[in-house]
């Protein structure tokens, strides 16, 4: 094997273990917390390994066959299947307090309303229960060119809606995403993503922003929880929450 093959070839297997890395320390906080009946948001193609004492259903906008269409990069994919199709930023044919768990991984970042989801979230979440998320950390994604969300950004998001700031945020992941520099083009490619009602990351954080985020949240939303874990994993954070008792 030559030099270069040989560099590739360990580039490669680095990426890999990071990804295994990442994995078990998802499912060693997963195996901690999660017990019980629960639902998992956006698990598409990557579900979280669960431990044997929890039994989820999976949540999605739309259905398996629907999403392969709507991602067609994920079409030789395995998806996981839809057992029940609600926004999962509202989740409004969840009963309230009917869930053990509720794990929502890479999925807060694609709320247009993070707080309110975040609301909801809990809203569905039986007292004790656990609220179990991965936020990516956009210093280590293509997010990295963008400007972090502040806090106060979410707070008009839940008091007004966020049809203020729609376009300005496609614009955004336009730019600093997929590099497209001139007006002309921004303006083309902005409409059709929003047309298709792509699922772009409308908000982005640090690993201390979102801490920030989870601290100050209760007083804005009325919804009290336990700050259970913080985790730093690869190029992302693990938060846990709990419902009071």
């Amino acid at each position: 094997m030559d030099l270069r093959r040989l560099i590739k070839s360990t580039i490669v297997d680095a990426r890999k273990f990071l990804r295994m890395f990442r994995q078990l320390d998802r499912e060693a906080i997963a195996a901690h917390y999660l017990r019980g009946e629960g639902i998992e948001i956006g698990a598409l193609h990557n579900p979280l390994r669960l431990p044997r004492a929890a039994h989820v259903r999976y949540v999605d906008r739309m259905s398996r066959e629907d999403l392969r269409k709507h991602y067609p990069e994920l079409a030789r994919r395995d998806l996981v299947p839809v057992d029940i199709i609600d926004d999962g930023e509202r989740l409004s044919t969840v009963q309230g307090s009917s869930q053990d768990f509720v794990v929502a991984n890479h999925f807060f970042e694609h709320c247009e309303n993070p707080l309110s989801t975040l609301a909801h979230l809990v809203r569905v979440l039986r007292p004790g229960g656990i609220l179990f998320m991965c936020v990516p950390d956009k210093r280590y994604t293509f997010d990295a060119l963008r400007a972090v969300t502040p806090f106060e950004h979410l707070v008009r998001d839940y008091r007004e809606g966020p049809a203020w700031c729609r376009v300005a945020h496609f614009k955004d992941w336009t730019r600093n995403v997929e590099h497209i520099a001139q007006s002309p083009a921004v303006e083309r490619r902005t409409n059709e993503l929003m047309a298709q009602g792509y699922s772009i990351h409308y908000h982005v954080w640090t690993l201390e922003d979102l801490v920030d985020v989870f601290r100050r949240a209760p007083e804005v939303i009325g919804v009290k929880y336990d700050l259970e874990c913080i985790q730093k994993g690869d190029g992302e954070a693990v938060i846990v929450l709990r419902k009071p008792q």
